[in-house]
Protein backbone atom coordinates (compact mmCIF):
# COMPACT_ATOMS: atom_id res chain seq x y z
CA UNK A 1 0.00 0.00 0.00
CA UNK A 2 2.62 2.27 0.80
CA UNK A 3 4.62 1.64 -2.51
CA UNK A 4 1.09 2.27 -4.23
CA UNK A 5 0.53 5.87 -2.20
CA UNK A 6 4.12 6.73 -3.16
CA UNK A 7 4.11 5.68 -6.93
CA UNK A 8 0.39 7.87 -7.09
CA UNK A 9 1.89 11.12 -5.36
CA UNK A 10 4.23 11.21 -8.31
CA UNK A 11 0.99 11.77 -10.72
CA UNK A 12 0.88 15.04 -12.87
CA UNK A 13 -2.57 14.78 -12.56
CA UNK A 14 -3.22 16.27 -9.07
CA UNK A 15 -6.64 16.41 -8.71
CA UNK A 16 -9.62 15.13 -11.54
CA UNK A 17 -13.14 14.17 -11.34
CA UNK A 18 -15.73 12.46 -13.70
CA UNK A 19 -19.38 13.07 -13.35
CA UNK A 20 -18.99 14.63 -9.99
CA UNK A 21 -22.23 15.39 -8.73
CA UNK A 22 -24.50 17.00 -5.26
CA UNK A 23 -27.70 17.40 -5.32
CA UNK A 24 -30.07 18.47 -2.53
CA UNK A 25 -33.54 16.98 -2.55
CA UNK A 26 -34.72 18.42 -6.29
CA UNK A 27 -32.13 20.65 -6.74
CA UNK A 28 -28.72 19.87 -7.95
CA UNK A 29 -25.73 22.27 -6.52
CA UNK A 30 -22.70 20.72 -8.51
CA UNK A 31 -23.63 18.36 -11.51
CA UNK A 32 -21.95 16.55 -14.20
CA UNK A 33 -18.33 17.79 -13.14
CA UNK A 34 -15.50 17.14 -14.75
CA UNK A 35 -12.33 18.52 -13.44
CA UNK A 36 -8.60 18.35 -14.59
CA UNK A 37 -5.84 19.68 -12.45
CA UNK A 38 -2.20 19.59 -12.96
CA UNK A 39 0.73 19.28 -11.04
CA UNK A 40 2.25 22.75 -10.34
CA UNK A 41 -0.86 24.47 -11.54
CA UNK A 42 -2.11 27.51 -10.08
CA UNK A 43 -6.04 26.82 -11.02
CA UNK A 44 -8.77 29.35 -10.83
CA UNK A 45 -12.49 27.93 -10.14
CA UNK A 46 -14.62 30.86 -11.25
CA UNK A 47 -18.39 31.46 -10.74
CA UNK A 48 -20.67 33.54 -9.03
CA UNK A 49 -21.65 33.30 -5.41
CA UNK A 50 -23.81 30.03 -5.55
CA UNK A 51 -22.94 28.69 -8.75
CA UNK A 52 -21.38 25.09 -6.48
CA UNK A 53 -17.70 26.21 -5.99
CA UNK A 54 -17.33 25.68 -2.44
CA UNK A 55 -19.76 22.36 -2.35
CA UNK A 56 -16.95 20.95 -4.96
CA UNK A 57 -14.05 21.68 -2.70
CA UNK A 58 -15.88 20.08 -0.35
CA UNK A 59 -16.33 17.07 -1.74
CA UNK A 60 -12.84 17.14 -2.70
CA UNK A 61 -12.03 17.29 0.78
CA UNK A 62 -14.42 14.82 2.43
CA UNK A 63 -16.60 16.93 3.89
CA UNK A 64 -19.46 16.55 1.81
CA UNK A 65 -20.69 13.20 0.04
CA UNK A 66 -21.26 13.07 -3.96
CA UNK A 67 -24.57 12.15 -4.84
CA UNK A 68 -23.09 10.58 -7.43
CA UNK A 69 -19.32 10.76 -9.77
CA UNK A 70 -15.89 10.60 -7.91
CA UNK A 71 -13.25 12.75 -7.45
CA UNK A 72 -9.41 11.71 -7.77
CA UNK A 73 -6.30 13.36 -5.99
CA UNK A 74 -2.80 12.51 -6.32
CA UNK A 75 -4.47 9.24 -7.84
CA UNK A 76 -6.08 8.42 -5.00
CA UNK A 77 -9.90 8.15 -4.56
CA UNK A 78 -11.98 10.10 -1.99
CA UNK A 79 -14.46 7.87 -1.10
CA UNK A 80 -11.97 5.14 0.06
CA UNK A 81 -8.72 6.88 0.69
CA UNK A 82 -9.27 10.31 2.24
CA UNK A 83 -7.11 10.14 4.77
CA UNK A 84 -3.86 9.13 2.87
CA UNK A 85 -5.43 12.10 0.55
CA UNK A 86 -5.42 14.58 3.48
CA UNK A 87 -1.90 13.57 4.92
CA UNK A 88 -0.85 15.74 1.30
CA UNK A 89 -3.56 18.68 1.08
CA UNK A 90 -4.01 22.10 3.13
CA UNK A 91 -6.90 24.34 2.79
CA UNK A 92 -9.47 26.94 3.58
CA UNK A 93 -12.94 26.77 3.46
CA UNK A 94 -14.03 30.24 4.22
CA UNK A 95 -12.77 33.07 6.22
CA UNK A 96 -10.47 31.25 8.98
CA UNK A 97 -11.47 31.40 12.99
CA UNK A 98 -8.73 31.32 15.38
CA UNK A 99 -8.39 32.35 19.16
CA UNK A 100 -8.96 36.26 19.53
CA UNK A 101 -6.71 36.53 22.65
CA UNK A 102 -4.50 34.05 21.55
CA UNK A 103 -0.89 35.91 19.33
CA UNK A 104 -0.60 34.42 15.56
CA UNK A 105 1.90 32.20 16.62
CA UNK A 106 0.37 30.93 19.48
CA UNK A 107 -2.63 29.73 17.44
CA UNK A 108 -0.22 28.06 15.08
CA UNK A 109 1.16 26.27 18.01
CA UNK A 110 -2.72 24.96 18.80
CA UNK A 111 -2.99 24.17 15.14
CA UNK A 112 0.22 22.49 14.85
CA UNK A 113 -0.91 20.08 18.23
CA UNK A 114 -4.25 19.88 16.68
CA UNK A 115 -2.50 18.30 13.48
CA UNK A 116 -0.45 15.63 15.20
CA UNK A 117 2.46 17.89 14.66
CA UNK A 118 5.34 17.05 17.52
CA UNK A 119 6.62 19.66 19.29
CA UNK A 120 10.67 20.63 19.40
CA UNK A 121 12.97 22.04 17.24
CA UNK A 122 11.50 20.82 14.07
CA UNK A 123 8.04 22.25 14.99
CA UNK A 124 9.50 25.90 15.77
CA UNK A 125 11.09 25.62 12.63
CA UNK A 126 7.93 25.47 10.59
CA UNK A 127 6.45 27.96 12.45
CA UNK A 128 8.95 30.19 11.48
CA UNK A 129 9.25 29.38 7.76
CA UNK A 130 5.35 29.71 7.52
CA UNK A 131 5.31 32.87 9.16
CA UNK A 132 8.24 34.55 7.05
CA UNK A 133 6.12 32.93 4.14
CA UNK A 134 3.11 34.80 4.32
CA UNK A 135 4.93 37.90 5.71
CA UNK A 136 3.96 37.71 9.42
CA UNK A 137 6.68 37.02 11.16
CA UNK A 138 7.08 40.90 12.64
CA UNK A 139 3.14 40.46 14.01
CA UNK A 140 3.71 36.86 15.25
CA UNK A 141 3.17 37.74 19.05
CA UNK A 142 0.51 40.40 18.37
CA UNK A 143 -2.57 39.20 19.84
CA UNK A 144 -5.21 37.72 16.43
CA UNK A 145 -7.76 40.22 17.40
CA UNK A 146 -5.78 43.15 16.59
CA UNK A 147 -5.18 41.73 12.76
CA UNK A 148 -6.34 43.30 9.74
CA UNK A 149 -8.79 41.13 7.80
CA UNK A 150 -5.80 40.49 5.12
CA UNK A 151 -3.14 39.24 7.89
CA UNK A 152 -6.40 36.58 9.29
CA UNK A 153 -6.51 35.55 5.83
CA UNK A 154 -2.86 34.91 5.45
CA UNK A 155 -2.14 33.36 9.11
CA UNK A 156 -4.96 31.07 7.43
CA UNK A 157 -3.26 30.17 4.75
CA UNK A 158 -0.02 29.49 7.13
CA UNK A 159 -2.08 27.40 9.26
CA UNK A 160 -2.76 25.32 5.84
CA UNK A 161 0.76 25.06 4.90
CA UNK A 162 1.99 24.02 8.33
CA UNK A 163 2.47 20.57 7.33
CA UNK A 164 4.02 21.64 4.10
CA UNK A 165 0.91 19.89 2.03
CA UNK A 166 1.79 19.48 -2.25
CA UNK A 167 -1.84 20.44 -2.77
CA UNK A 168 -3.62 23.50 -1.61
CA UNK A 169 -7.46 24.65 -1.81
CA UNK A 170 -8.32 28.35 -1.08
CA UNK A 171 -11.80 28.81 -1.01
CA UNK A 172 -12.61 32.51 -1.75
CA UNK A 173 -9.17 33.59 -0.05
CA UNK A 174 -9.63 37.48 -1.11
CA UNK A 175 -14.15 37.63 -0.11
CA UNK A 176 -14.22 41.36 1.81
CA UNK A 177 -10.04 42.63 1.36
CA UNK A 178 -9.35 45.93 0.52
CA UNK A 179 -7.01 46.43 -2.24
CA UNK A 180 -4.09 46.17 -0.16
CA UNK A 181 -5.24 43.20 1.41
CA UNK A 182 -5.90 41.26 -2.45
CA UNK A 183 -2.22 42.36 -3.72
CA UNK A 184 -1.07 40.47 -0.16
CA UNK A 185 -2.55 37.48 -0.94
CA UNK A 186 -2.10 37.58 -4.61
CA UNK A 187 1.76 37.71 -3.95
CA UNK A 188 1.65 35.02 -1.62
CA UNK A 189 0.16 33.23 -4.10
CA UNK A 190 3.06 33.51 -6.61
CA UNK A 191 5.34 32.50 -4.03
CA UNK A 192 3.70 28.87 -3.35
CA UNK A 193 3.54 28.73 -6.79
CA UNK A 194 7.42 29.27 -7.07
CA UNK A 195 7.69 26.84 -4.01
CA UNK A 196 6.12 24.43 -6.47
CA UNK A 197 2.85 24.12 -4.78
CA UNK A 198 -0.52 23.29 -6.70
CA UNK A 199 -3.07 25.52 -5.86
CA UNK A 200 -6.88 25.27 -6.30
CA UNK A 201 -8.25 28.59 -5.79
CA UNK A 202 -11.95 29.23 -6.08
CA UNK A 203 -13.16 32.88 -6.76
CA UNK A 204 -15.72 35.39 -8.21
CA UNK A 205 -13.10 37.55 -9.03
CA UNK A 206 -12.20 37.65 -12.33
CA UNK A 207 -9.85 40.52 -12.55
CA UNK A 208 -7.99 38.45 -9.54
CA UNK A 209 -7.85 35.25 -11.12
CA UNK A 210 -6.76 36.59 -14.21
CA UNK A 211 -3.40 37.77 -12.73
CA UNK A 212 -2.28 34.87 -10.84
CA UNK A 213 -3.95 31.65 -12.31
CA UNK A 214 -2.52 29.37 -15.40
CA UNK A 215 -5.38 27.45 -15.80
CA UNK A 216 -9.03 28.03 -14.87
CA UNK A 217 -12.91 26.46 -14.90
CA UNK A 218 -15.81 28.48 -15.11
CA UNK A 219 -18.98 27.55 -13.17
CA UNK A 220 -22.19 28.31 -13.90
CA UNK A 221 -25.37 27.21 -11.45
CA UNK A 222 -23.27 24.21 -10.81
CA UNK A 223 -22.50 23.67 -14.49
CA UNK A 224 -19.00 23.66 -16.15
CA UNK A 225 -19.29 26.06 -18.93
CA UNK A 226 -15.31 26.33 -19.61
CA UNK A 227 -11.88 25.10 -18.77
CA UNK A 228 -9.18 25.83 -20.31
CA UNK A 229 -5.06 27.72 -20.13
CA UNK A 230 -6.33 31.44 -19.33
CA UNK A 231 -3.70 32.75 -21.98
CA UNK A 232 -5.73 30.51 -24.79
CA UNK A 233 -9.41 31.64 -23.59
CA UNK A 234 -7.86 35.66 -23.47
CA UNK A 235 -6.81 34.88 -27.05
CA UNK A 236 -10.60 34.20 -28.49
CA UNK A 237 -11.24 38.07 -27.27
CA UNK A 238 -7.91 39.40 -28.49
CA UNK A 239 -9.57 42.77 -30.66
CA UNK A 240 -7.39 45.97 -32.36
CA UNK A 241 -8.83 48.76 -32.03
CA UNK A 242 -8.86 51.49 -34.20
CA UNK A 243 -9.54 55.09 -33.51
CA UNK A 244 -10.30 57.56 -37.13
CA UNK A 245 -10.23 61.35 -37.20
CA UNK A 246 -13.71 61.40 -38.98
CA UNK A 247 -16.99 59.42 -39.53
CA UNK A 248 -16.43 58.89 -43.69
CA UNK A 249 -12.88 57.11 -42.86
CA UNK A 250 -14.42 54.94 -40.42
CA UNK A 251 -16.66 53.54 -42.75
CA UNK A 252 -14.31 53.53 -45.38
CA UNK A 253 -12.10 51.88 -43.23
CA UNK A 254 -14.76 48.84 -42.67
CA UNK A 255 -15.10 48.56 -46.36
CA UNK A 256 -11.26 48.38 -46.89
CA UNK A 257 -10.88 45.42 -44.12
CA UNK A 258 -13.97 43.54 -45.13
CA UNK A 259 -12.87 43.28 -48.65
CA UNK A 260 -9.28 42.12 -47.20
CA UNK A 261 -11.47 39.01 -45.97
CA UNK A 262 -13.25 38.06 -48.75
CA UNK A 263 -9.61 38.01 -50.46
CA UNK A 264 -8.13 35.78 -47.71
CA UNK A 265 -7.43 37.81 -44.89
CA UNK A 266 -9.02 34.94 -42.93
CA UNK A 267 -7.82 35.78 -40.04
CA UNK A 268 -10.22 39.21 -39.96
CA UNK A 269 -13.16 38.63 -37.87
CA UNK A 270 -16.20 40.88 -37.01
CA UNK A 271 -16.06 44.31 -37.15
CA UNK A 272 -17.82 46.60 -34.27
CA UNK A 273 -18.50 50.67 -34.53
CA UNK A 274 -19.07 51.59 -30.96
CA UNK A 275 -18.52 55.29 -29.21
CA UNK A 276 -16.16 55.77 -26.81
CA UNK A 277 -16.34 57.73 -23.19
CA UNK A 278 -16.11 60.96 -24.95
CA UNK A 279 -18.56 59.53 -27.59
CA UNK A 280 -15.58 59.34 -30.57
CA UNK A 281 -16.29 56.29 -32.52
CA UNK A 282 -14.28 53.29 -32.44
CA UNK A 283 -13.60 50.28 -34.34
CA UNK A 284 -13.28 46.88 -33.12
CA UNK A 285 -11.87 44.61 -34.85
CA UNK A 286 -12.09 41.02 -34.00
CA UNK A 287 -8.36 39.85 -34.91
CA UNK A 288 -5.36 38.18 -33.35
CA UNK A 289 -3.01 41.10 -31.48
CA UNK A 290 -0.20 39.84 -33.85
CA UNK A 291 -1.76 41.22 -36.42
CA UNK A 292 -2.15 44.57 -35.34
CA UNK A 293 0.52 45.70 -37.60
CA UNK A 294 -1.06 44.14 -40.84
CA UNK A 295 -4.29 46.21 -39.90
CA UNK A 296 -2.73 49.76 -39.99
CA UNK A 297 -0.87 48.53 -43.34
CA UNK A 298 -3.73 47.82 -45.08
CA UNK A 299 -5.60 50.51 -44.14
CA UNK A 300 -2.33 53.20 -44.80
CA UNK A 301 -2.58 51.09 -47.96
CA UNK A 302 -5.77 52.91 -48.71
CA UNK A 303 -4.62 56.31 -47.16
CA UNK A 304 -6.59 55.94 -44.58
CA UNK A 305 -4.40 56.87 -41.22
CA UNK A 306 -5.38 56.00 -37.93
CA UNK A 307 -5.55 58.53 -34.85
CA UNK A 308 -4.60 55.81 -32.42
CA UNK A 309 -4.24 52.15 -33.41
CA UNK A 310 -3.54 49.59 -30.89
CA UNK A 311 -4.27 45.84 -29.58
CA UNK A 312 -6.67 45.05 -26.73
CA UNK A 313 -6.29 41.54 -25.01
CA UNK A 314 -9.42 40.99 -23.45
CA UNK A 315 -10.12 39.70 -19.67
CA UNK A 316 -11.62 36.79 -17.77
CA UNK A 317 -14.67 39.10 -17.15
CA UNK A 318 -15.39 38.86 -21.13
CA UNK A 319 -14.78 35.71 -21.50
CA UNK A 320 -17.04 34.70 -18.92
CA UNK A 321 -19.51 36.85 -20.11
CA UNK A 322 -19.74 35.85 -23.66
CA UNK A 323 -20.30 32.29 -22.01
CA UNK A 324 -23.18 33.20 -19.46
CA UNK A 325 -24.98 35.95 -21.39
CA UNK A 326 -26.55 34.57 -24.46
CA UNK A 327 -28.36 37.67 -25.32
CA UNK A 328 -24.65 39.89 -25.80
CA UNK A 329 -26.32 42.09 -22.36
CA UNK A 330 -22.78 43.32 -20.54
CA UNK A 331 -22.05 43.43 -17.24
CA UNK A 332 -19.88 45.19 -15.30
CA UNK A 333 -17.64 43.62 -12.52
CA UNK A 334 -19.57 44.96 -10.20
CA UNK A 335 -22.60 43.45 -11.39
CA UNK A 336 -20.52 40.08 -11.81
CA UNK A 337 -19.52 40.20 -8.16
CA UNK A 338 -23.10 40.47 -7.07
CA UNK A 339 -24.88 38.01 -9.36
CA UNK A 340 -26.26 35.77 -6.54
CA UNK A 341 -28.57 32.56 -6.44
CA UNK A 342 -29.07 32.42 -2.67
CA UNK A 343 -31.37 29.23 -3.33
CA UNK A 344 -28.33 27.42 -4.58
CA UNK A 345 -25.84 28.73 -1.78
CA UNK A 346 -26.92 25.19 0.64
CA UNK A 347 -23.15 25.82 2.00
CA UNK A 348 -23.71 25.53 5.79
CA UNK A 349 -22.91 21.89 6.15
CA UNK A 350 -19.62 22.96 7.57
CA UNK A 351 -19.21 25.92 10.40
CA UNK A 352 -18.15 29.18 8.48
CA UNK A 353 -14.47 29.88 9.27
CA UNK A 354 -13.56 26.32 9.53
CA UNK A 355 -9.54 25.92 8.73
CA UNK A 356 -9.36 22.42 7.53
CA UNK A 357 -6.26 20.61 9.31
CA UNK A 358 -4.54 17.82 8.34
CA UNK A 359 -4.96 14.73 11.07
CA UNK A 360 -3.75 11.05 10.91
CA UNK A 361 -7.31 9.41 9.50
CA UNK A 362 -9.41 12.60 9.22
CA UNK A 363 -9.57 16.52 9.38
CA UNK A 364 -11.34 19.21 11.78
Amino acid sequence: MKAYIEASLQSEVIISTSRLTKAYGKLVAVNDLHLKVMRGDVFGFLGPNGAGKSTTIRMLLGLVRPTAGRAVIFGMDTAYQMPAILQHVGAIVETPVFYPYLSGIDNLRVVAAASGMVSGRANARRLAEVLELVELKSQAAMAYRKYSLGMKQRLGIAAALLTDPELLLLDEPTTGLDPAGMVEIRQLIQRLKTLGKTIFLSSHLLNEVQQVCNRVAILQKGNLIKQGNVRELLRSREQVLVRLRAADELARARTVLEQARTNGAHWLGALHTERDAHGQELLRIDAPCTHTAEVNRLLAQNEIFAAELHPYEGSLEEVYLQLTTPSGEHLGMAALAGISEPAQTLEDELPAGSVLRQRKGGVS
